[in-house]
């Protein structure tokens, strides 16, 4: 999604910032691990099919997605972005325009149960509130191991309303309306996306 692709979103501990084409070596490094493949449900792309991928995202406008940088001050370059990279967070459409389904992944290990994950999230709704009138509600899809998953939605508020044991889901929603989202998407910080030399 294009919306996205000028815009870095301001956290107190982290920019979220477009996933953009000097980002996708180090995310495939991180979807190489056994791990992060099992806690996301994905297939390893080799690089040049992630390469694909990546400008599959930024065009699609039923996709959006966002990189997790550590640290608040904006890079001074593409280096020092993939240098600070933590993590990513999806939002997409699949079954209804106005169901947006939602995932998150803290990639680096150091950096989970710290908080990273709940900004990350926060930022990532509150745009979206801001920015896409049609949702009207957020939806999380989690396997059913991922217990650590399904504590951390439940913990930011995300209701169950369904299993899938078919495909062994846990299916979770937030209204778009939902009283904590709107008092934080009041606050939302955006800036230009740098242009580097």
């Amino acid at each position: 999604m294009k919306l996205n692709q000028d815009c870095v979103l301001v956290g107190e501990n982290i920019l979220l910032v477009p996933y953009c084409e000097h980002h996708v070596a180090k995310y495939n490094d991180w979807m190489s691990d056994q791990e992060l493949q099992e806690l996301t449900a994905s297939e390893p792309l080799t690089l040049a099919e992630e390469y694909e991928m990546q400008k599959s995202w930024r065009d699609d406008e039923e996709k959006l997605t966002f990189i997790a940088l550590k640290g608040t001050s904006v890079p001074k370059s593409k280096e020092e972005e993939v240098a600070r990279m933590i993590g990513d967070i999806n939002l997409f459409f699949i079954s209804s325009p106005d169901i947006a389904e939602i995932n998150i992944m803290v990639a680096e290990k150091k950096y989970r149960s710290s908080g990273y994950g709940s900004e990350m999230l926060w930022l990532m709704l509150s745009f979206a509130a801001q920015n896409l009138s049609n949702v009207v509600t957020f939806s999380a899809k989690i396997s059913q191991s991922n217990i650590g998953s399904i504590k951390f939605f439940q913990k930011q508020g995300f209701q169950k309303t369904s299993s899938c044991p078919v495909f062994h889901e846990e299916h979770y929603e937030m209204p778009v309306n939902d009283p904590n989202l709107i008092s934080k998407r009041a606050s939302l910080n955006k800036l230009s996306y740098p242009t580097y030399d």
